[in-house]
Formats: structure tokens, C-alpha cells, sequence
């Protein structure tokens, strides 16, 4: 096992999983545009390549599922409320974002906020996003089916209804629901040449090859989001890591995401830092109790007894992360439970639970990850369940056929994911409540704690709910609970005010979240 570890520790970081989509995400970098070399202060101010691992291959915000797309979407368009650096929703073209009472949001804009073309940003707007979101047919548009209407009460506050309490609203809002202006309405509008209200202006698109964005000279107010970083920003697609790292350490780029665990220290040098980013989100393998002996809750606490995360950690990821408890990554995230404590590291125990299961003999299992993920930790992981006596094997599926298998009994029950952690609720209605789109679990304790805290406005007793919840899924778990995600970039010491995003979006502006 320690030999498996060091062979494969110069593999690059984890790839994230969306939500209800399950769309395969990828990490984010930025570059310098002109000549390699030392660059001044004007020119460094003056254009600015951010590179992408891949093209986001949309422009339209409601059909957006990555880090790639959001990395654009949100720098050309603003939502109401966005998550802040320590992971708090803070109003963004809201002045003023509350909850009226259980069922209403009541919304106030701020004024003087216009739209790329000039037309003034009103509440009408919003109602403009989720008709859109709903008329696209996107992977999420179920999310906004509690919202029954949009009550205008003038151009700048509204009242948006819902049939049912919907705490958990706001998060969605915050990645899918951007402004529109009423030229969106226009044939090609959204997908060819995009207008928002954000802090850049959108110039040109070469699929495959680059996304070219200005700032856009009204966004001088103080937004949370930050101000533009340069004048102009073209994201690249490069799905090279080594040329990415190369490009930074030559002086050709300014910033780079998704450095490899095993490069953190290369990029340390006199004009290159590395920055370690904990993400909100969280890696797990799902374990289906649909079939046995996974039906066993002592089998799945053998499995999470099974795993030397601590070491898988320090060896793939270079130390960087933490073992988890429950499905909340670190303590910003509602629910987090900080009386729990990690599964130790003990095959042992492991074996002793198989044995009180009446497991033995010849036992196999293969786990299913996709082609995302890190292939290297899929076999370590194969590997130490192996060790316990459940002999088991990594396969790899491409990611739309693994994100159409959740709940087919015929797919292999363990299932190695990467999940962004927003709102608790979207996760553990889908994946967790036995009646959830993707789950193969079934808890009726974790089911009434998951609707209890899907409609309780009181954000104290919710807290407290999920709380519960994650000592009722320790205690009864329906994942291998593994680390927290963590992003890695590398940026040049001369950038001043760019602030990496625990949502992962890349956007080229400074003083996110009045951060100076």
C-alpha cells in the first residue's frame, strides 16, 4: 500500500462533481497576456488571460455546471446574493436580500445598476432569470419550481413567493439565478453574445480555443464581488497542468488553478507563490444499501474504519486537507458537527465488524468513479477496502454515463465522489432521503431530519437539524466519508488583490468580499 501511495503521488488534484446534474468539473488558472518576463505595473493592469482546463462550452447561465462556465458566466453577470470568503451569502446586486416571512423573500436592488447595454437593472430582471431558467430546460430548473411568483412592488424591490418554506433558495440563486436584461429575450443573445450587468463586458468567443471579456467602465461600485482586475481578460482554455506551471515559473502568466499536489513547492519562488484553497465541497464514496452485504450498517462502518485517509492525504495531496466527519467540509458550513470526530484508520475493527455482519469468504465489490476523478485514489481506496477482506476493484466510467447510473441497482454500489457543498439540503434531498433523485439509501431518522430541516426558517434551529442529522449518518453512514476539496493555485507576487473563491469560480477582479 505505501509503495501504491508514493507511486502515485505526482498525480494532479481531484476533479469536483456538480449537483443535481452531476456534471464533471475541472480547476481554473490565470496568465499574463504579452511578452514572458518581468511586466510593469501598467501593463499588468492592462490585460489579463485567465486559463481554463476546458472550454465551459456554454454561455448561457442557466445551462452552467462547472467551475469553467461559472468562472465566465459570473464574471459577465451578477446574481441578488453571492457566497462570500468565509462562505456567508452576501447581497450582491441586492441591497438588501431577507426573508419577509417563511414563504417570501422580500428584495431590494441597488440603485443605479445598469446592464452592459445601458438599460437600467430592475426587478423585472429577475422575473426575466427564472423564466429563462425554466423556458432552457436546464439540469436545475426543478430547483426553482417552489417559487410560485415574482411580485414587482417597483422597479427596485419585489417579493419572490414560494408554495412552500425554502431556506435553502438563496444558494441556488446565487450560482443559476444572474440578472438578465431584456435583450436576452433576442434570438442568440445567451448563447453568442451575452450581456449582463457584472464587472466585465463580453467581446468575443473562439470555442475551443479562448473567451475574450473588458471591464465594463459602470462597474466602479463598491461590489462584494470586487472590481475588475484589468481592462481586459481573455480566458484561455489549457487543459495542460505542466504547460500551465511552466508558463507561471517562465513569467508568461500570473495565476494558475489546479496546480499539481506534487508542483506546490516548484512554484514557490522569489516572484511565484502557491496558494492552497479549501473549497466548499467534500469527497465521499457512496454506498448503496440497496444490495448486500452494503445493507449492513456494520459493513459501512467497516468501510469507513477501512480507509487511511490521513495518509492518502499526505501522500496525493500533499498534506493539504482534513478527514471528514459527516458530508460539511469545515466548520462555515451549516451543519457542521464539531463534537464528531473522524473514523480512525483501523483495518482491524474493520475486520471485526465484517465478522459481527457474518461477512466472509469470498466478497467482491468494484468502485465506480468517474472519468473526472483521480484514477490513482480510486485504486488506493480499492485497495485498503481489499485489505479487510471485501476484495474489491477500480473502474473507471466517462462521467455522463456515471451520472446516469445513481440509481440503477445494476451499477456498482460504491461510488467514489466530489460533490460542491452549498446548501445542505440540495445534497441530502438528492443523494441521502430515500426518495432523493439519486439516492439508494434508506434511513427513516435521516429522512425526517432531512424534511424537517428543507423548510425550517429559523437558521439557528437548522443548523441544529443538520447537526443531528450528520450524528444520525455517522452513526448510520451511508458514504465513506473521505476530505474536504481543496483547490491549489499559483500566482505571481506582483498581482495584488485577487482572491481566490472557496466556490471555485475564477474571476478576475479585486477586493472580493471587501477583501482590500
Amino acid at each position: 500500500m505505501e509503495e501504491l501511495l508514493r507511486m502515485n503521488r505526482s498525480r494532479g488534484p481531484a476533479a469536483n462533481v456538480s449537483r443535481r446534474s452531476l456534471i464533471g468539473a475541472g480547476l481554473a488558472a490565470a496568465t499574463w497576456l504579452g511578452t514572458r518576463g518581468a511586466r510593469n505595473a501598467s501593463a499588468a493592469t492592462s490585460e489579463l488571460v485567465i486559463d481554463l482546463t476546458d472550454d465551459p462550452k456554454t454561455l448561457d447561465p442557466a445551462l452552467a455546471y462547472t467551475p469553467q462556465s461559472w468562472s465566465v458566466v459570473h464574471s459577465i453577470y451578477d446574481a441578488l446574493v453571492q457566497y462570500g470568503p468565509n462562505w456567508e451569502l452576501q447581497p450582491l446586486a441586492a441591497e438588501t436580500f431577507t426573508q419577509a416571512d417563511p414563504t417570501t423573500f422580500a428584495v431590494k436592488l441597488r440603485t443605479g445598476l445598469t446592464f452592459h447595454d445601458g438599460s437600467p437593472v430592475t426587478v423585472a430582471a429577475i422575473q426575466r432569470s427564472l423564466d429563462h431558467i425554466r423556458a432552457a430546460k436546464s439540469d436545475i430548473t426543478d430547483l426553482f419550481s417552489v417559487v410560485t411568483k415574482i411580485e414587482a412592488v417597483d422597479d427596485l424591490n419585489a417579493r419572490i413567493v414560494c408554495k412552500e418554506p425554502a431556506p435553502w433558495l438563496p444558494a441556488q440563486m446565487a450560482v443559476w439565478m444572474l440578472l438578465l436584461p431584456e435583450a436576452a429575450n433576442k434570438p442568440d443573445v445567451l448563447a453568442k453574445s451575452p450581456i449582463g450587468s457584472g464587472p466585465f463586458k463580453f467581446d468575443s468567443y473562439a470555442p475551443g480555443n479562448k473567451i475574450t471579456l473588458t471591464a465594463s467602465s459602470a462597474y466602479t461600485w463598491p461590489s462584494p464581488k470586487g472590481t475588475p482586475l484589468a481592462e481586459k481578460a481573455t480566458f484561455r482554455f489549457v487543459p495542460e497542468s505542466t504547460t500551465r506551471v511552466a508558463d507561471l515559473l517562465s513569467g508568461a502568466t500570473g495565476i494558475v488553478a489546479s496546480v499539481p499536489f506534487d508542483q506546490i513547492k516548484a512554484v514557490e519562488t522569489d516572484k511565484t507563490r502557491s496558494i492552497v484553497v479549501p473549497l466548499a465541497g467534500s469527497a465521499w464514496v457512496r454506498i448503496a444499501t440497496d444490495v448486500p452485504p452494503f445493507d449492513n450498517v456494520k459493513v459501512r462502518q467497516a468501510l469507513n474504519y477501512a480507509i487511511d485517509a490521513d495518509q492518502i492525504i499526505k501522500a496525493l495531496f500533499d498534506g493539504q486537507g482534513q478527514r471528514l466527519t459527516s458530508f460539511a467540509p469545515d466548520e462555515r458550513i451549516m451543519g457542521w458537527n464539531p463534537a464528531l470526530k473522524p473514523y480512525p484508520y483501523d483495518p482491524d475493527k474493520a475486520k471485526s465488524l465484517l465478522k459481527e455482519a457474518g461477512v466472509s469468504g469470498s466478497v467482491s465489490a468494484v468502485l465506480d468513479y468517474a472519468s473526472t476523478e483521480r484514477g490513482d485514489v480510486a485504486e488506493v481506496l480499492a485497495a485498503q477496502i481489499s485489505d479487510i477482506g471485501i476484495q474489491t476493484m477500480a473502474k473507471q466510467t466517462e462521467i455522463t454515463a456515471f451520472n446516469s447510473t445513481w440509481t440503477d441497482k445494476k451499477a456498482p454500489a460504491l461510488r467514489l465522489t466530489s460533490w460542491r457543498y452549498y446548501d445542505p439540503s440540495t445534497l441530502l434531498n438528492l443523494v441521502v432521503a430515500s426518495n432523493g433523485f439519486l439516492s439508494r439509501f434508506t434511513a427513516p431518522a435521516a429522512d425526517k431530519l432531512i424534511a424537517e430541516a428543507s423548510t425550517e426558517t429559523d437558521p439557528k434551529q437548522r443548523n441544529a437539524d443538520y447537526q443531528e442529522l450528520s450524528k444520525v449518518l455517522y452513526d448510520d453512514p451511508p458514504v465513506i466519508y473521505l476530505w474536504n476539496l481543496t483547490a491549489v493555485y499559483g500566482q505571481a507576487k506582483s498581482i495584488e488583490g485577487w482572491t481566490p473563491r472557496a466556490d471555485e469560480y475564477t474571476i478576475p477582479t479585486k477586493g472580493y468580499g471587501g477583501i482590500s
